[in-house]
């Protein structure tokens, strides 16, 4: 099956939206097993030749979930240095690279790396961080992360966008800064900023000034197509707010799925999608119809078994009856 639907892709058929796979990298992340980088490398394999579009690394040190468990994590980056060198043909992403971990310029030239590395299929996607304990444990200051968030996103995306950056401010300071040398894409990998289903005005305004996509995770229900246009409204919003056109600002959203009646990343069974793949393939479909042009799926079981059975539905999405978004 996965050969027919690679060969499938091959012939031009365009599905209505992107499928991205978010890869296990935290403690019994397999179904109970904690994956290694043979265990990571060989699902991302899998998912590549199976037609999935992307794949996502989580970046947390350590994570308490909401039923207590401690969950310990592979670093993220290194991970995707890992990935971009052996896999081929998917996009790859951070989801979401944590701003408080690294120094803003160096994580720029840290993405740009890897987008090297791949040839230029890196996504980059940022965010604030939204654990304390973590950040406790670590080291790394929790306190004004908003405030240095929106430093580091002018570092990052003037690096980016034109190589150079040199900024004075509270919490990050950056000197005649110059990022050389550039990545293969002309202004570097794609800058994702993501959000909860109730996202403030200033996260929504940097979304608005400097993501290339918007990301939606939902934290609390699950994430169904009818829930997202109040979302779209405030993000449109913000845009309008910038004076950008909201049509060159990407929608993808984070959604679980789950087979067998495993649970996602021990979320509760509430917040998980099932079924089909049929019914799994109208969902898709369902979103790309409300304007998201890529899926982030967390998937469970998180082993080759899910894979094999998601890859069902990116089989149903390949065929010609499915339109891609206008």
């Amino acid at each position: 099956m996965i050969a027919k639907q690679a060969a499938s892709r091959s012939q031009g058929h365009q599905r209505p939206l992107k499928v991205g796979l978010i890869l296990p990298s935290w403690t019994d992340g397999m179904d109970g097993k904690t994956p290694r980088w043979a265990d990571i490398l060989t699902l991302a394999r899998q998912a590549e030749d199976a037609g999935f579009d992307s794949l996502w690394v989580t970046d947390d040190l350590i994570l308490r979930m909401e039923n207590g468990e401690m969950l310990g994590m592979w670093e993220c980056w290194s991970l995707l240095a890992g990935l971009a060198a052996e896999t081929s043909r998917v996009q790859l992403g951070s989801f979401v690279s944590c701003n408080n971990f690294r120094n803003p310029a160096l994580l720029a030239k840290i993405a740009t790396t890897v987008d090297e590395i791949s040839g230029g299929r890196l996504i980059l996607g940022l965010g604030t961080g939204a654990m304390e304990e973590e950040h406790r444990a670590f080291g790394f200051p929790w306190e004004q992360r908003f405030g240095r968030f929106e430093e580091a996103l002018r570092i990052i995306h003037s690096l980016l966008k034109t190589g150079h950056a040199h900024f004075i401010g509270k919490h990050y300071q950056v000197c005649d800064c110059e990022l050389s040398p550039g990545g293969p894409q002309k202004e570097g990998p794609p800058i994702l900023i993501g959000t909860s289903e109730n996202p403030g005005p200033r996260l929504l305004r940097l979304v608005a000034q400097y993501a290339d996509i918007w990301n939606g995770y939902w934290s609390s229900g699950q994430c169904i197509p009818e829930r997202i246009d109040a979302l779209h409204v405030k993000v449109d919003d913000a845009c309008h707010q910038f004076q950008r056109p909201p049509t060159t600002l990407e929608r993808t959203i984070e959604v679980k799925v789950t087979f067998a009646g495993r649970d996602v990343n021990a979320w509760p069974q509430e917040r998980a999608q099932t079924g089909k793949p049929e019914e799994l393939a109208a969902l898709f479909r369902a979103f790309a119809q409300q304007g998201i042009s890529h899926l982030q799926v967390g998937l469970a079981p998180n082993t080759a078994v899910g894979i094999e059975a998601l890859a069902q539905t990116l089989a149903l999405l390949d065929k010609d009856d499915c339109k891609p978004i206008l």
